[in-house]
């Protein structure tokens, strides 16, 4: 540990996984203590939240565990309450929640464009939403949204909401830094391409298909959640102070 978020105070939604693997949220979680940061690790499934907290207390890091649905506004509210009743402000939000659904414009069923939409995009303008004002109170802080290389370009599937909600989380960033630059809130994306989370493995089950993905990468394998994890604590450190309304790709240079 270098201590590089000592003393902040972190909330992440999307901190726990679908298994009991690590995914992106885990991994930043995780990151993001044993980097000194006070973490509340929010998720949907209770299981997962108190999971990740566990491997983080087990190093010797600080944080809790709260379950929240990432698309209701008033949980989210409760969410950066609950960051304020134990550490007494919040410096760092990161924003870890995605869904997708197959399909394109013609076979994509507005139900399911409507759930895509408020997982992946509504989420995260009500996480915004709730988090400004308590940072604002604080006397600033860093928004981090995991998009997705899918926003900037297709792949060898169709998955039209998925791509365009993303893009969605994408512009979102860039207006809350404009917005809010004069309160000292950062705002800013990571953008992955090609990674191996647990979410991926329970689709991708062979190792050819594995090789395959690796094969789409220009550095010639996938990324992990850990390269995720990195470059989200790097944009919600004092590192990157000066940088804000960026869409960072994590990616092998698949956007090269």
């Amino acid at each position: 540990m270098t201590g590089r978020l000592a003393g902040k105070r972190a909330v992440i939604i999307g901190a726990g996984s679908v298994s009991d693997g690590i995914g992106n949220g885990r991994a930043s979680a995780m990151l993001f203590a044993r980097e000194g940061a006070r973490v509340l690790a929010v998720d949907r499934d209770a299981a997962a939240a108190h999971d990740t907290v566990a491997r983080i207390h087990a190093e010797g890091g600080e944080a809790e565990a709260m379950t929240a649905d990432a698309t209701d506004a008033t949980a989210l509210e409760a969410v950066m309450a609950r960051a304020v009743a134990l550490w007494g402000g919040l410096d760092i939000v990161q924003h870890v929640v995605g869904i997708s659904v197959a399909g394109g414009v013609t076979d994509t069923a507005p139900a399911d464009w409507d759930r895509v939409f408020a997982v992946n995009l509504t989420s995260a303008y009500l996480t915004a939403r709730a988090a400004v004002p308590v940072m604002q109170a604080s006397g600033g802080g860093a928004l981090v949204f995991i998009s997705s290389l899918a926003a900037h370009q297709s792949g060898p599937y169709s998955y039209v909401a998925y791509e365009a909600s993303k893009a969605g989380v994408n512009r979102l960033a860039r207006s809350i830094a404009k917005a809010h630059a004069t309160d000292n809130i950062r705002a800013n994306v990571v953008m992955p391409g090609v990674i191996d989370t647990p979410h991926v493995q329970a689709f991708i089950t062979s190792a050819q298909a594995s090789a395959d993905r690796a094969k789409m990468v220009p550095l010639g394998r996938q990324g992990s959640p850990w390269d995720v994890a990195e470059a989200a604590l790097f944009l919600a450190s004092d590192a990157a102070g000066f940088i804000t309304g960026v869409v960072l790709p994590v990616d092998g240079g698949m956007s090269a």
